[in-house]
């Protein structure tokens, strides 16, 4: 960031698809800028992923414009004056300035605006307010770029009536300090989110879970969620007790292994010790079934240990498969008493990069030419024969097997 606010080397802005579509929407009347999380970021030398455009063009001149330039538009919330624009496959939210008219929660009555600094006073935090146009010229009416310096995550205007209009902002504020924030939260937001506190519970469950799920995923968010842990408000998201030891450990332990953050694990290593408090969590957040499938999965998580041996370390990998084993040996790992150099935990977590899972070799003409009659016996000496396998750390020579589904016949036989 150079210190008169203008944007430095950022090539997604005077090439390819954004600059293109600026290049339709900043002309004959009209301006355009790019705006937000893409501005945010490039300030702070971030990786700038989604892009957002706000114009002053009304949604329809937005899509005629666009349609002129063989682009296609989706109204996907036209009402709000928002119009996604598909550019070469990529998607670009454009937006018509807005004003609010009455507010009333999430759900304000606004009206199109061409006031850059009214659009911006209206959005939550500061560094999300800034604007940039095409030749990089960054525009601050609230004072987005000190907080971006100071590293401050900090409310537009009165924090507490910021937050009565969408009680989601009490997360999203903790969700942006631990993504964006250094030291302590910003004390005037932090008191106005204790104090309206109890307004998650108002929330649907859906917003609260891609929130959490979110801010699990920063570079350090422990010191957020021990804050959050502290007033109160981590407990109410959970509806548990938070595990924030075990939580930091997962955060080491992923890093050591060369693990990206998995929001998922992540947050079975915050809040889930048996299987109750999976089923809790899975209800509690509206969690997709997947994602309760592997929290669910987590309950014997303590069976999982180095000293078991290779031969165990086999088995479970190969009933678990890659994903679920990962998630087992992190867990385990996290809440041991070993650190995250551990040679013994790396070599079992490293376990399906120097194993390749075997599928089973007996199939069931194997046991039908031993004479066992398709039914219920033939899916009997099949798992018998699969358990003995595994037991046996899942031979290869044909000879090991052949007994193997032997012994197996003989076992139902005399069943």
């Amino acid at each position: 960031m150079t210190e008169d606010g203008q944007l430095g080397d950022a090539d997604w802005l005077r090439h390819g698809e954004v600059a293109r579509l600026l290049v339709a929407l900043d002309c004959d009347g009209e301006e355009a800028r790019v705006v937000g999380g893409a501005v945010r970021n490039a300030l702070l030398n971030l990786a700038v992923d989604e892009i957002d455009i706000a114009t002053t063009a009304v949604p329809d001149e937005v899509v005629r414009r666009v349609t002129a330039a063989g682009w296609k538009s989706i109204p996907t919330g036209i009402e709000h004056g928002t119009v996604t624009v598909v550019i070469d496959g990529k998607p670009f939210e454009v937006t018509t300035l807005r004003q609010d008219v009455e507010t009333y929660g999430r759900h304000a009555k606004v009206a199109f605006g061409r006031d850059w600094r009214t659009d911006a006073e209206r959005r939550d935090f500061t560094i999300n307010a800034l604007s940039a146009s095409a030749a990089g010229k960054v525009h601050d009416y609230v004072g987005g770029i000190a907080d971006i310096a100071a590293r401050r995550v900090r409310f537009i205007g009165k924090p507490r009536e910021r937050i009565a209009e969408d009680f989601l902002r009490i997360l999203r504020f903790f969700r942006f300090h631990a993504w964006y924030g250094a030291g302590a939260p910003d004390a005037a937001g932090l008191h106005a989110s204790i104090l309206a506190r109890a307004g998650l519970e108002t929330l649907s469950r859906e917003r609260v879970r891609m929130e959490l799920l979110k801010l699990l995923l920063a570079p350090r968010p422990t010191p957020t969620l021990v804050v959050m842990a502290e007033t109160g408000i981590l407990g109410m998201v959970l509806g548990g007790v938070p595990l924030l030891a075990g939580f930091e450990n997962m955060a080491k332990v992923e890093a050591a292994t060369g693990r990206g953050a998995d929001a998922v694990r992540r947050l079975g290593a915050l809040n889930v010790l048996v299987k109750e408090d999976a089923e809790r969590l899975a209800e509690r957040l509206r969690l997709s079934n997947a994602e309760a499938e592997r929290l669910v999965a987590l309950e014997h998580w303590w069976r999982v240990k180095p000293e078991s041996g290779e031969q165990a370390a086999h088995a479970l990998l190969y009933r678990l498969g890659p994903q679920f084993f990962a998630d087992h040996v992190l867990l385990a790992w996290s809440r041991s008493a070993a650190g995250a150099a551990d040679r013994a935990w790396h070599e079992l977590a490293n376990l399906p990069q120097r194993w390749t899972v075997p599928v089973f070799p007996l199939k069931a003409a194997d046991f039908i030419a031993r004479g066992v009659v398709p039914g219920p016996g033939l899916g009997a000496a099949i798992r018998s024969a699969e358990e003995a396998w595994i037991a046996a750390d899942f031979p290869a020579e044909r000879a090991a097997l052949e007994a193997i589904a032997d012994r197996a016949v003989q076992e139902i036989g005399s069943g």
